[in-house]
């Protein structure tokens, strides 16, 4: 399973996940079966509101996951509509957040609890 975790600085697994998926500067993509990682640019991250890509704010990267603190609605239903799953992450670590997810203990994001505004706190 590959999984991507928005992030504001490259630290790796020491990363904190981002509070927003459109406004991320970086993604880091992380594979749970190889235990192998990248991190990229986020590829839209100068879009009007609303208008988020989120495959191409990922670069065209296959993932299965997204692991945020928040989300709109519009690239939740994206996201979804491609297969792939968002998750509410802790205010914790990458490598924190990728164990809770393997324990099943993140949340799913769903329209009724995504973003409806840029800077939303979850």
């Amino acid at each position: 399973m590959k999984v991507c975790i928005p992030i504001e600085e490259n630290k790796g697994l020491d990363s904190v996940a981002h509070n927003h998926f459109g406004s991320a500067p970086f993604f880091l993509i992380y594979d749970v079966d190889k235990e192998e990682m990248k991190v990229i640019e986020n590829g839209d991250l100068n879009h009007s509101h609303g208008m988020c890509q989120p495959l191409k704010a990922i670069g065209g990267e296959r993932v299965d996951a997204i692991l945020v603190g928040g989300i709109g609605a519009g690239a939740l239903t994206k996201l979804n509509n491609q297969g792939i799953r968002v998750y509410k992450v802790a205010n914790d670590t990458v490598l924190n957040n990728i164990k809770m997810l393997k324990d099943n203990k993140l949340g799913e994001f769903t329209i009724n609890n995504s973003c409806n505004h840029h800077n939303c706190n979850h």
